[in-house]
């Protein structure tokens, strides 16, 4: 058994091949035991290259009505009355410190998903600013 750390793409690739070909390795043997050691680096690598990104806290709330088979209606008493859930799933209202409390003990979304700030959709641009332009060659 020779590990090294993995330190580049290469190394990578080689460390899941190795996996691949330990992945049926039992526990307490030597090929289990470097099963175990390659696939602690290769996590390692992946958490500091491969970073996976928190969800949107509104896409993570639409996500867990959806696994749970309930829609927005379920978030009324949770968030508040139909009018506040409207406001804060369109993200007019940002979520506050008792929604976040609410949501994470009713629908045990992950505190730390909730407490960011959401993601702003790109700005369409506005009729106004489409139709003010003048064509060429028209008076005003």
């Amino acid at each position: 058994m020779e590990i090294k750390p993995i330190r580049n793409q290469a190394d990578y690739e080689s460390a899941l091949r190795r996996i691949e070909t330990l992945w049926s390795a039992s526990i307490g043997t030597p090929d289990g035991d470097e099963l175990d050691v390659l696939v602690t680096l290769t996590e390692a690598y992946e958490r500091e290259h491969f970073p996976i990104d928190q969800p949107d806290p509104i896409e993570a709330i639409k996500f867990r009505l959806e696994q749970t088979g309930k829609d927005f209606h379920a978030l009324i008493g949770v968030i508040g009355q139909r009018t506040r859930v409207y406001e804060v799933m369109r993200g007019a209202r940002p979520l506050s410190l008792n929604m976040i409390r609410n949501l994470h003990r009713k629908l045990e979304i992950p505190a730390e998903v909730l407490i960011q700030s959401p993601r702003k959709p790109a700005r369409r641009a506005s009729r106004k600013n489409v139709h003010s332009r003048r064509s060429p060659g028209r008076s005003a």
